[in-house]
């Protein structure tokens, strides 16, 4: 039996349709954003120093909120002691970050203890608003600050 012409290009527009919506419905993506690494030196050692790396998760099921990401990678330095090159080292990092699309700031201080192994990973859920979001990251010693940007969905 032959399905008339009016019937398959019903049944064919039907199954686009439906199609394209479920494209067009699908979620947006999570996005991980990381920030230039910041050479610094840190406390606690005759001489300590190593790079901060810091970065940014969003996701459409945090609307108008990210995820401020900090980790020391391995230190390198020399403290006297029972281990001399393989020092503990601290410094405070801060992630300052503004909203430009509503003038919204604020910033992610915390103390990272890092050593031969590097750090812990640091984190914490910061209420930004939606838009467009600039980074400042820097220590409380002596470094070079990394400036980035992100974008935080509704």
């Amino acid at each position: 039996m032959r399905m008339p012409t009016s019937v398959l290009a019903a049944s064919l527009l039907t199954t686009s349709v439906s199609l394209t919506m479920i494209i067009s419905a699908a979620p947006a993506e999570a996005a991980v954003i990381e920030f230039p690494q910041v050479p610094s030196f840190y406390h606690d050692a005759m001489l300590c120093g190593g790079n901060l790396r810091s970065w940014a998760e969003t996701d459409p099921r945090w609307p108008g909120r990210a995820i401020l990401n900090v980790q020391a990678l391995p230190v390198a330095g020399f403290d006297p002691g029972e281990y001399s090159f393989a020092p503990m080292c601290e410094t405070t990092a801060t992630v300052a970050w503004r909203n430009m699309n509503t003038g919204a700031a604020g910033e992610y201080r915390v103390p990272v203890l890092a050593g031969f192994y590097g750090s812990e990973h640091y984190a914490l859920f910061q209420d930004t608003g939606p838009g467009h979001i600039v980074v400042t990251v820097y220590t409380d010693m002596a470094n070079i600050p990394s400036h980035s940007a992100f974008d935080v969905p509704a």
